[in-house]
């Protein structure tokens, strides 16, 4: 790669034969800048390390962490990571920004996507879709009226989170008729009660809310937020869905609030272990519907996602500040700073 940058690209941006899961048409951004050459990972990893940052000048990131170690060497090369989504709590943002390497995600990209995976739970999960399904498969025709649905008009929604994934959630559920209550301690209330919602505390949505859906960002602060005690104030006919992180969720006391019948349902996109074993016991109950961090994954979102983080690494190469910085404080760094006023 004797090109000015050298940009390198996780290896699990492939499919199963090879070829990038976003289309070839994102690519053609990174091809057309002549000072870039672009690769992708020999193999797949799953941490970022300090080889591969004296190596490129941008990384392109799915899955695979991003820790402090990967930016402490001196041959340290890299400007940028830019990650393919919205969380960016694989990535040790304060260390990259102590070295003065940008984060960036992409979150206009995923809004759509990941509020439309919330529905189409909240739908599965209330109408009985996979209970139906089997009694159907298995020729049980007339024990359907033994598992009647739940309707969603005058019921009570609860969104944790009301960030862009959870005000677009909020605005899309508006047809549903029901009532919405929001609980984000970040949150405007203006920007909430905008959307139809009222804004409140954890607690009391856990216990007027019939479903219950995360998408808040994974800190200290949201880790294990539901557990033993908050799944305890939640109705026994209430449903909980996590589209945003696994660790949000203590999944030993959900497993067991679950198996009691403390509440209804759940439906989980996430898990604490990734990939989840396939021993996990909640992947045996069947009041549960499972995905593997990947119901939204779409061509269109995984399209617009692609265009959007390969526009930052050229931008950031290029000497411009790129859209979507997670820690804007680092263009304070005299690195960025230099690189982005072109001095060597």
């Amino acid at each position: 790669m004797s090109a000015a940058f050298r940009v390198g690209i996780t290896s699990d941006a492939l499919d199963s034969n090879g070829q990038p899961s976003f289309g070839t048409g994102p690519l053609s951004i990174l091809a057309a800048d002549p000072k870039i050459a672009w690769e992708y990972l020999p193999e797949r990893v799953a941490t970022i390390t300090a080889d591969h940052c004296a190596r490129y000048d941008a990384i392109y990131v799915l899955s695979a962490s991003v820790p402090a170690e990967a930016v402490m060497r001196a041959d340290c090369r890299l400007r940028l990571v830019a990650r393919h989504g919205v969380g960016f709590d694989s990535v040790d943002v304060a260390a990259m920004t102590a070295a003065g390497v940008m984060v960036t995600n992409t979150p206009a990209a995923v809004r759509r996507p990941v509020a439309t995976m919330a529905i189409t739970y909240m739908l599965a999960l209330t109408q009985k879709m996979l209970v139906k399904d089997r009694l159907t498969r298995a020729g049980r025709w007339f024990e359907r009226t033994d598992h009647m649905g739940a309707g969603l008009t005058g019921r009570t929604l609860g969104v944790v989170g009301a960030g862009g994934i959870g005000r677009e959630f909020l605005r899309m559920a508006g047809i549903f008729e029901m009532r919405m209550l929001a609980a984000d301690p970040k949150a405007a209330r203006a920007d909430v009660e905008a959307l139809g919602a009222a804004l409140t505390d954890l607690d009391t949505l856990l216990r007027e809310a019939d479903v219950v859906v995360l998408l808040c960002l994974l800190d200290e602060s949201t880790h294990h937020l539901i557990n033993a005690r908050t799944l305890g104030l939640m109705k026994p006919s209430a449903y909980l869905i996590n589209c945003a992180r696994g660790p949000i969720v203590d999944e030993k006391a959900l497993y067991a609030a679950l198996v009691a019948g403390r509440i209804a349902g759940a439906g989980l996109d996430v898990f604490e272990q990734e990939p989840t074993p396939a021993d996990n016991p909640i992947l045996k109950l069947e009041n549960v519907i499972v995905s593997p961090h990947a119901l939204c994954w779409t061509d269109e979102m995984f399209r617009s996602i692609a265009q959007t983080g390969l526009m930052s690494v050229v931008d950031a190469l290029n000497g411009r500040v790129p859209k979507h910085l997670v820690d804007p404080a680092v263009l304070r760094h005299p690195r960025v700073a230099a690189a982005l006023a072109g001095t060597p």
